[in-house]
């Protein structure tokens, strides 16, 4: 007779370091004008959009000394923004969303982020949710 509590416990791997904390600083419900869309009637012109972002601390980032260099800032993810809107015109929130996360994630601080995207003048409310973590 096979004992199969053996075979079953070699086939579990061992565990991996988690890539983020449930740690997060975040960005909720921020309206921006942009110039998005895809759409012909959406080119040269600005429309409403609003992002909610979490960026999720990496392992070991706390603030024992009470300063702001310990952890990132949602300063950060707002400047963030700011810069990917201000470059001019962007035809999918999907890559808006990429390219923050994208952003977001070269700093070392943080281990994951979910950036929602949501377009507010175009009928119902409508856009993507991603969610990204650091690769090893």
């Amino acid at each position: 007779m096979t004992d199969r509590r053996k075979g079953a416990a070699t086939m579990h791997s061992s565990p991996t370091p988690l890539a983020h904390t449930s740690d997060k600083i975040f960005v909720k419900d921020y309206i921006k004008d942009a110039n998005i869309g895809v759409y012909a009637e959406e080119k040269g012109v600005t429309q409403q959009i609003r992002l909610t972002v979490d960026a999720f601390l990496a392992p070991g980032v706390v603030s024992t000394v009470d300063e702001m260099v310990e952890v990132p800032s949602y300063t950060d993810i707002i400047d963030a923004i700011d810069h990917l809107i201000g470059r001019g015109h962007i035809n999918l929130v999907e890559t808006l969303a990429e390219e923050l996360a994208t952003m977001l994630l070269r700093d070392n601080r943080i281990g994951g982020v979910r950036v929602l995207v949501e377009k507010l003048e175009r009928g119902p409310v409508r856009g993507v949710e991603i969610y990204r973590t650091r690769s090893a």
